[in-house]
């Protein structure tokens, strides 16, 4: 303490107005490790998230978008693929595939038609991250969707939207209409001689669509069932052609990343978490937002910093889902320490996911908030799997007896059991999304749980 007082000649009256924040990091820099957070505006990738400037293209040009974007298609599809690579962006859609190898998969030489597919859905309670690059920076994915197009051999892009986004999916489209004129996008696109398309195509409203297969069932018009893999979507996706399907915000993020460079984006984040990233933060604070940080900021300064604080203060948190729904909640000691990233959040046994925060007080009676997200995964389920439909609705009985006060001791037993049965055993990653916040709560909260049921029986 005596060192770092005399390292920065800070007296003991200024010293107590520095911020826990400010602290740590000053602590760090004494023993050489480095606090990731505090994202210079400079170094954002989405400069209208919060639509103070035109969303327009005039205004997207004039905040850089479409800047040299034929000069780095000139640099061809492999140049653009391993840039891609070297960045380490990974999927920002919840599974944080390497986006650049996900690339690499589509073949260069068929004699069928590639797509782009991209994943607008934002079908995640607590997700609402996409709407906003939608809404005010839509000129970024639509360029996003010509450089990876590009570089996949793809003809056309189809962006899949929640349905229920009925003005993000008008001004969307407009934003199109105004790339096409521009002679951005179309026939002979940025005057490369690429020709290149993207259509808008409004969901229905299931969240079971998130999941790649179903997305481009129902993009076929078909019921919207997840298939059953292999064959691969690069093998065999979008009526039967060549398709590659990624989420809104990892197209986005690729123009501003080639035109700054590799170097520079992985410059942010750890080793195998590098990058900026989207947060969407609600629940229990004082300003819920959609943010961008560095990966790897602490849970604790991005809710402090961006949402204001807990509401009530720190030591009034109860619990936060990290990463959307489908993530195991952690409690307040373990949202003390942990970064937001894939590899700190997955040591923590929960996951980054898309990068919803979800907060909770010591309002919350953490039981009905579990049972909440059972009920939801239930009714969204697509029945095509056994252990989901099945599953699903064991849960949500039983953690609705648990919220009535009518369940048993034998019953948790029950819910370890199905959570197990769940995991790993379907089409799709959809059980497994009802099983793990149940698995957070029984992990966490056991005591609360057992608690309820000795206060009932």
């Amino acid at each position: 303490m005596l060192s770092i007082i005399k390292a920065h000649r800070t007296s003991l009256k200024s010293l107590q107005k520095i911020t826990s924040t400010q602290f740590t990091k000053t602590l760090v820099s004494q023993v050489g490790q480095r606090f990731y957070g505090d994202l210079k505006d400079s170094d954002r990738v989405f400069t209208n998230l919060y639509g103070d400037h035109d969303w327009k293209i005039q205004g997207a040009i004039k905040r850089g978008d479409w800047y040299k974007t034929k000069n780095i298609i000139e640099k061809g599809k492999k140049y653009i693929i391993d840039e891609i690579k070297a960045s380490g962006l990974r999927g920002r859609g919840g599974a944080g595939f390497p986006t650049g190898l996900k690339w690499s998969f589509m073949p260069q030489n068929s004699d069928k038609t590639s797509y782009l597919v991209i994943n607008a859905d934002e079908g995640e309670p607590g997700t609402c991250k996409d709407r906003e690059i939608m809404r005010h920076d839509p000129q970024k994915l639509i360029e996003g969707c010509l450089l990876a197009g590009y570089a996949m051999n793809c003809r056309a892009a189809y962006i899949y939207i929640r349905g229920e986004f009925k003005e993000t999916q008008k001004r969307l489209e407009e934003a199109i209409q105004e790339a096409y004129k521009e002679g951005m996008i179309g026939k002979n696109a940025c005057k490369t001689g690429y020709d290149f398309d993207i259509y808008v195509h409004p969901g229905a409203g299931a969240y079971v669509c998130g999941e790649e297969t179903a997305l481009i069932e129902s993009l076929e018009g078909k019921a919207g069932k997840p298939r059953i893999k292999p064959p691969f979507p690069p093998q065999y996706g979008l009526w039967g052609c060549p398709t590659n399907v990624n989420n809104v915000e990892t197209i986005a993020s690729c123009p501003t990343i080639l035109r700054r460079g590799s170097s520079w984006y992985n410059s942010f984040g750890r080793k195998n978490n590098h990058g900026t990233k989207l947060f969407s933060i609600s629940g229990h604070v004082n300003n819920p937002c959609v943010v961008e940080e560095e990966m790897g900021i602490p849970l604790k300064d991005l809710i402090e910093k961006h949402a204001g604080g807990v509401i009530g203060g720190w030591d009034n948190l109860l619990a936060v889902i990290p990463g959307g729904s489908s993530t195991p909640v952690i409690p307040k000691q373990i949202c003390q320490d942990v970064l937001m990233d894939y590899d700190s959040l997955a040591d923590a046994k929960t996951s980054l996911g898309t990068g919803a925060v979800i907060v909770m007080d010591k309002s919350t009676d953490i039981i009905k908030a579990i049972a909440r997200l059972a009920h939801f995964y239930h009714h969204e389920s697509c029945g095509q799997c056994i252990p989901c439909r099945e599953g699903t609705a064991y849960l949500n009985a039983i953690m609705d007896r648990l919220v009535l006060g009518v369940a048993n001791k034998n019953e948790i037993q029950y819910l370890k059991d199905i959570v197990a049965a769940m995991k790993g055993t379907t089409v799709c990653a959809l059980a497994e999304a009802a099983a793990l916040p149940i698995e957070g709560l029984l992990r966490h909260f056991n005591d609360e749980v057992m608690k309820r049921i000795k206060e009932i029986n």
